[in-house]
């Protein structure tokens, strides 16, 4: 019979490389099918053990995706465009406001303008009335 293996924890993951990752997916699934077999079969003794392999498949699909993930980001690090997936996604408001660049551009008559009329300064005397009370 097929031995099963220990549930994968998601920090041993980490350090293995892709090809070892989909390796140890490839044997995850198929003692998931053994036990799938085992199940129709009734003669399972190990029948939980069905909810463990699809967690830990589960987890080496997601350090594989992540890692993937992570090499696409360097990729793509000092590009002009990035994937839609790989921008941050903030809101949707915010993706569409201007850049701080368009939003400081001035226009020329405006430019002019804030030159020959600047804002103006006021200073507010204060009276000695109210310094006392």
């Amino acid at each position: 019979m097929y031995q099963s293996t220990p549930k994968v924890k998601a920090v041993q993951l980490w350090g293995k490389n892709k090809d070892e990752l989909t390796k140890q997916l490839g044997e995850l699934k198929t003692e998931l099918g053994q036990l799938r077999i085992q199940k129709i079969t009734s003669s399972g003794t190990k029948l939980n053990r069905i909810t463990d392999i699809r967690k830990s498949i589960a987890r080496v699909l997601t350090v594989i995706n992540a890692k993937q993930r992570h090499q696409l980001r360097l990729f793509y690090k000092n590009k002009k465009y990035a994937p839609l997936d790989l921008r941050p996604k903030q809101t949707r408001a915010i993706r569409r406001r201007l850049s701080k660049h368009d939003a400081e551009r001035v226009t020329e008559k405006q430019r002019k303008r804030t030159q020959h009329f600047p804002q103006r300064k006021y200073a507010v005397k204060v009276s000695d009335d109210r310094l006392k009370t």
